[in-house]
């Protein structure tokens, strides 16, 4: 099912980038051409939505396509690596915190969305997981990177409640998190219209093992979609795709407190640069482009836009790898590599 709410939402999507009738149907992305390695190409992927840093020397991209897991590319060499499933793969449940996780998901059918890394660990790091397929789920796993080949190790798992269409996650320090619901499952054709037009249609979820499945106050959002959190936890920085917009919203305050700025493209994901400022990446017309945004002031400042390509399309993540940006994309076989700014 995610799978499914996931294609009515990108063929809606393509509709209305293209501004052809709501009632009109998309023609399919054609597959792309096979990626031969090159300096602007990370081959070996398979719909790499969400990138994330593990350190220096690898980085974590997920796979929302067939046949799914959880990948992981070397910097120096750019080889890919599913490091779940795998043959060295490990299992060790944490059964006090993730209580109710019925066990480790069936990989047969696992793929996977959001990721986010614990930051400051490693070279052993928290890596938490949107997961689709048998079961909605943030998945939990620890990677540890000291092995020539990082070796996961899976901890456990919260399962989504219906109707939560998960997309990004946040984790937090006690092994729970925060999450998005981009489109709730079961959402209608006409549904996702009215969320690109901009209607509210989700929102936010925080999760800890005391207290569950708990609604964020005012994150009410059309398409929530990235998702990040300031260092000392008390504002969130929220990717609306439906709505074409960005917005932080305080955390833990009895008044929440929410400042939205328009950005005028379908903004994807957004990941902190190294310089303090947020990257928010996203789709246009024919194209996409990566902004910067400064958590303070809400000032935004344009970093790479392109036009889609057969070769790669639908642009969705930047992360920096050396003096360089990756990017990622919800569809196709590829990560590009473009100059930093």
């Amino acid at each position: 099912m995610p799978s499914l709410m996931r294609a009515i939402a990108l063929g809606a999507a393509h509709c209305c980038l293209f501004a052809c009738s709501a009632a009109a149907q998309p023609p399919p992305a054609p597959p792309p051409p096979p990626c031969s390695p090159s300096p602007r190409a990370v081959c070996g992927q398979s719909g790499p939505e969400y990138l994330v840093a593990l350190g220096s020397d690898w980085v974590v991209a997920s796979v929302i396509a067939a046949p799914g897991g959880v990948m992981a590319v070397r910097t120096r060499d750019r080889a890919p690596f599913t490091i779940y499933p795998a043959a060295n793969a490990q299992r060790r449940a944490d059964s006090a915190r993730y209580r109710d996780c019925p066990g480790p998901p069936d990989t047969a059918s696992f793929t996977t969305h959001g990721v986010y890394v614990e930051r400051g660990s490693g070279p052993v790091y928290k890596l938490f997981a949107v997961g689709h397929g048998a079961r909605e789920s943030i998945e939990i796993f620890e990677v540890d990177t000291r092995p020539d080949t990082p070796v996961a190790t899976w901890l456990g798992c919260v399962v989504a409640p219906d109707p939560i269409g998960l997309n990004s996650v946040r984790g937090l320090p006690d092994g729970g998190f925060i999450t998005t619901n981009f489109l709730p499952r079961g959402s209608t054709p006409e549904a996702t219209q009215r969320m690109l037009a901009g209607e509210k249609n989700g929102e936010l979820w925080e999760w800890h093992t005391a207290t569950g499945w708990v609604k964020v106050p005012g994150s009410e959002t059309a398409g929530a979609n990235g998702l990040e959190l300031s260092a000392d936890g008390n504002t969130l920085y929220v990717a609306a795709w439906g709505s074409q917009s960005f917005y932080r919203l305080s955390r833990g305050a009895a008044t929440p407190k929410r400042e939205e700025i328009a950005l005028g493209f379908r903004v994807d994901n957004i990941h902190f640069a190294r310089d303090g400022t947020l990257y928010a990446t996203g789709q246009v017309p024919q194209g996409w482009k990566a902004v910067k945004i400064d958590p303070a002031t809400l000032a935004v400042r344009d970093v790479v836009t392109r036009s889609d390509t057969p070769e790669f399309n639908a642009g969705t993540a930047v992360v920096e790898v050396g003096d360089a940006l990756w990017v990622g994309s919800f569809r196709g076989n590829r990560i590009v590599v473009v100059e930093a700014p």
